[in-house]
């Protein structure tokens, strides 16, 4: 075996992968570890804006409409690298700006914390157009007849709205959760420690850029093969009882 390792030149980029020093294995697990924190959080919050902006899209006022459509619109509009450069340091002196105008001194914002706040901002524009998709591609029939039931508005999203709409927007935000994963490599440059700039720095460090660039892809990928087998169980789980796309039933 050490003989293949030789021959194939792999026994120094098997010690240049180990955990334990001198290795940098230990460096890209954490920056992905760092990765997936940033992509789960900002996942999550670009949901949270993206189920109040499919709402109010669809059944808030003219005012509130026009606001979420500038929104949504200027989001997918300005390349996401550029939005996360006037997100993270025009956000963080405003919030800088405010605290020291109410008599705080300057307040020291996480790296995780930010990067979840610019990031999930991004998705949420995302977001807020795939929920509404789904909405509207819901029978009218069902939401009508929870209404003549008489279900109140919350209970009415709650009970019939979100579990027939997951069908629908699970595809679409199960590319959203890959992009949340790739778009965390975008804080390389503005010094958050996440997989990208820990292989930035393992490469610069040992010259040896094809090992450990091939490694971090390599990650990314296996990321993505998981969320695809789990986004595959949920979508069928979301779709279970209903007609399958061939005619038949699941």
């Amino acid at each position: 075996m050490d003989f293949l390792f030789e021959t194939f030149g792999l026994a120094e980029s098997a010690k240049l992968l180990s955990l334990s020093p001198p290795g940098w294995g230990g460096n890209l697990l954490r920056g992905l570890a760092n990765s997936l924190q940033i992509a789960f959080g900002a996942f999550g919050f670009g949901l949270l804006i993206g189920l109040f902006g499919a709402y109010g899209k669809l059944y808030g006022g003219v005012v509130l409409r026009d606001l979420l459509a500038v929104y949504t619109t200027v989001i997918r509009a300005v390349p996401e690298l550029v939005l996360i450069l006037i997100l993270y340091y025009v956000g963080t002196d405003l919030i800088n700006q405010v605290a020291q105008a109410m008599g705080y001194g300057r307040v020291e914002i996480s790296g995780v914390v930010a990067g979840i706040w610019v990031l999930g901002v991004v998705q949420g524009a995302y977001a807020t157009e795939v929920l509404r998709g789904a909405i509207q591609a819901i029978p009218s029939g069902q939401i009508e007849a929870a209404r003549a039931y008489g279900m109140p508005p919350f209970l009415l999203m709650r009970r019939v709205t979100i579990p027939a709409m997951m069908s629908f927007a699970t595809p679409g935000l199960a590319n959203l959760w890959l992009i949340a994963t790739k778009d965390t490599a975008l804080l390389a440059i503005v010094g958050f420690s996440e997989l990208t700039l820990e292989t930035r720095q393992a490469a610069a460090s040992t010259r040896a850029y094809f090992t450990f660039f091939l490694a971090a892809g390599a990650l990314y990928l296996l990321v993505t093969l998981f969320s695809g087998v789990v986004f595959g169980r949920i979508e069928k789980w979301a779709r279970r009882g209903q007609p399958s796309l061939r005619g038949g039933s699941r």
